[in-house]
């Protein structure tokens, strides 16, 4: 394993920030884009079940009948790529099986010796114990975060939005009645040169108001 330094770990982490201003000329390269979209499928997720679907969307007459739904907002178009990050509506008994099936597959495991873990996750979401968008959407934003990270790591230019129609986006790609629903868009390239928000002053809590100690 290749291990960044902690200094540029912080450093690329300061370089980050919610890219306003796209450079509608730079784009990702493919192997780059292939890591970030790796780094999307390796998200952690509670009990592993990845309740999530991420659509690409490349085609520029789709991104700008989204931008139409998104306040409007210049980056839906003029950034790289675009994704909608997308929660799963419900995890049914089936959706857990075929899991379990694929650890069996992947690391020759028998399926008795998963009992216990399957009979845990069917405890807990069959029928669930909580809300299932809520728990959806906080394993969605964990698959977002890595997403934010991992491009920072790779000099790659984000903005994660909220600021957008969801239903209507759910309609225009297809994604209602899919079981899935819109909760979250990241657009991902390179930041412009006119985009004053680059050379500010990053604005955060003290270690000393946020991080407790014990």
């Amino acid at each position: 394993m290749n291990v960044i330094d902690a200094k540029t770990v912080v450093e690329n982490l300061q370089w980050r920030y919610a890219t306003k201003k796209f450079d509608r000329a730079r784009k990702i390269d493919g192997a780059t884009w292939s890591a970030l979209e790796q780094a999307l499928i390796l998200s952690p997720s509670s009990f592993g079940l990845q309740p999530w679907k991420f659509y690409v969307v490349s085609d520029s007459a789709l991104r700008e009948r989204l931008r139409g739904v998104s306040w409007n907002q210049p980056q839906i178009v003029d950034a790289s790529h675009l994704v909608v990050l997308c929660g799963k509506e419900e995890v049914d008994g089936d959706y857990i099986e075929k899991y379990v099936d694929s650890i069996c597959r992947e690391r020759g495991v028998p399926r008795e010796n998963l009992a216990g873990y399957r009979d845990m996750m069917f405890g807990a979401l069959v029928p669930p114990k909580f809300d299932i968008p809520t728990w959806t959407s906080r394993q969605v934003y964990i698959a977002l975060g890595n997403l934010l990270t991992t491009a920072a790591m790779m000099g790659v230019d984000a903005c994660p939005m909220e600021g957008f129609e969801a239903g209507a986006y759910d309609e225009i790609l297809g994604i209602k009645g899919t079981g899935y629903r819109s909760m979250v868009l990241c657009t991902l390239g390179y930041r412009s040169s006119e985009d004053s928000l680059a050379s500010q002053k990053k604005i955060r809590l003290s270690a000393d108001e946020v991080i407790v100690r014990m």
